[in-house]
């Protein structure tokens, strides 16, 4: 499956923990339910012009709620941890405070 940079690539990923691993030079993504690694690799390398030393892919499970007596599920998702070369950083997440 061939897909754009930009259909890998959903969102960054927004938390406490995301932004304390900036300073190690790792960096969260939301990614396309059928990418695979090589694909996140070219897509983060293409889109932000910085090198990757590593992908890691993880899925996010579904979690039941409840909200009164009707029960759910919402839906899981696909992660990817990136780390660039050290003396590189993506701009996306310099903007936010935490």
């Amino acid at each position: 499956m061939s897909l754009h940079p930009n259909q890998i690539l959903l969102a960054p990923v927004v938390t406490e923990k995301s932004y304390e691993l900036i300073d190690q030079r790792k960096y969260s993504f939301r990614i396309h339910p059928d990418a695979h690694k090589t694909q996140v690799r070219q897509a983060v390398e293409e889109l932000f012009e910085v090198h990757v030393e590593s992908v890691n892919i993880l899925k996010v499970q579904p979690k039941p709620k409840r909200r009164g007596l009707r029960r759910g599920v919402k839906p899981g998702w696909k992660k990817a941890v990136v780390q660039i070369r050290e003396g590189e950083q993506i701009e996306i997440f310099q903007g936010a405070q935490v």
